[in-house]
Order: structure tokens, then C-alpha cells, then sequence
């Protein structure tokens, strides 16, 4: 069975991610595809909460300083890019919408376990795209099957690799969430073993 991993590479070191592509091929060939676009290159990580997650994948998070949350609300933060088409991991082709988003993929089982990659969304259904966000602690509180969270936060995917990097990005200095020094996504690429 061939394996579809992620190597991240940021300012602060690098980490790799297994994708759940059999589990979650939809949420999964997002991911692809969007790493395939080199769409992460280049971003910066927008979301620090320690004991919580470590969340990047805005678009517009591209300047360090203008950063998620000081923007629009209508802007469209964590959306991929819109009206776009991808293929899932089982080969199907999917479209986001206007707003870049796909839809919930919600397979009951896969819990926000540390360690885990999970969705970011709006809170209501359908509104993944881009952003995702690692759990640095068990958040089954999150698991929308349990009936303990209002929003659906998929899990596809667990780091195999560097956790310990993303527990030292998880500690820097932060202000409203945001890390004081920018941490840059410098690459993003697919591995298939």
C-alpha cells in the first residue's frame, strides 16, 4: 500500500505528516492538490494556541504582519482557491466553491488525538478549504460524533515525523494568538513511499 506523506519546512525546522487518504479521500486530494499548487509555500503560520493547536493555511497570511484576524471578516480567510477542481485519493473529482471550500468529510473514529491534522472551518458545515490545524494536545472535545463540539473538525492526517518541532513552535512568544517572530512555511511537498 503506498503511503502519501507531507514534509513541511519551516523557519523553525521541519515535520512530516502521514495523510488518511483510504479514511479521507476527499479532505485528503484538498491537500494534495493544494500542495501540488504550491499554494502553503510561503505562508506563515497565523494560529498559536499552546495546550490547543498550531493552525496555518490562510492565504492571507502571506505578510507576517497583516496576519488572520486583522482582516475582513468577509475576505474569505481559510479558503483554498475557488471554483477550483481536484481529484480525490480515490480518484474522484470534487470542485470547491466560490469560496474555496469543500465538503464536511466526516468519518466517525478519526479523533483530534495530539498529533493529528483536522480542518479548520467556520463552524458550519461544508466550510473547509485551506486551513488546517495540528493538535497539540487530545481535543476529543472536537470530535463531532461524540456530540461535544456544535462544528465538524475532520482528522486526515497524524505527524510521523518532528513532532518535537511543532511542540517548540507551539512555545514561542505569541500576542493575540500570533507568534511575536513570524514562522514561515518555506516549502511543502508531497512524499509517496
Amino acid at each position: 500500500m503506498t503511503k502519501t506523506q507531507i514534509l513541511f519546512e519551516t523557519t523553525e525546522g521541519s515535520f512530516k505528516a502521514e495523510l488518511f487518504t483510504d479514511e479521507m479521500p476527499i479532505t485528503c486530494g484538498n491537500m494534495v492538490d493544494l500542495v501540488e499548487r504550491k499554494f502553503y509555500d510561503g505562508l506563515y503560520i497565523h494560529r498559536i494556541a499552546p495546550n490547543f493547536c498550531v493552525q496555518f493555511g490562510c492565504p492571507y497570511a502571506l505578510n507576517p504582519h497583516v496576519m488572520y484576524g486583522t482582516l475582513d471578516e468577509d475576505a474569505g480567510q481559510g479558503s483554498g482557491p475557488p471554483d477550483t477542481t481536484f481529484l480525490s485519493c480515490s480518484g474522484k473529482e470534487h470542485t470547491r466553491d466560490e469560496y474555496g471550500n469543500i465538503e464536511d468529510e466526516l468519518v466517525e473514529g478519526l479523533s483530534n488525538e495530539e498529533g493529528t491534522l483536522s480542518m479548520a472551518n467556520s463552524g458550519d458545515p461544508d466550510t473547509g478549504g485551506s486551513q488546517f490545524f495540528i493538535n497539540t494536545k487530545d481535543n476529543r472535545h472536537l470530535d463531532w460524533w461524540n456530540g461535544s463540539s456544535e462544528s465538524a473538525h475532520p482528522v486526515f492526517g497524524k505527524i510521523v515525523e518532528g513532532y518535537e518541532i511543532i511542540k517548540k513552535i507551539e512555545g514561542v512568544e505569541i500576542s493575540a494568538e500570533q507568534p511575536v517572530n513570524p514562522i514561515k512555511m518555506i516549502s511543502v511537498t508531497i512524499e509517496k513511499e
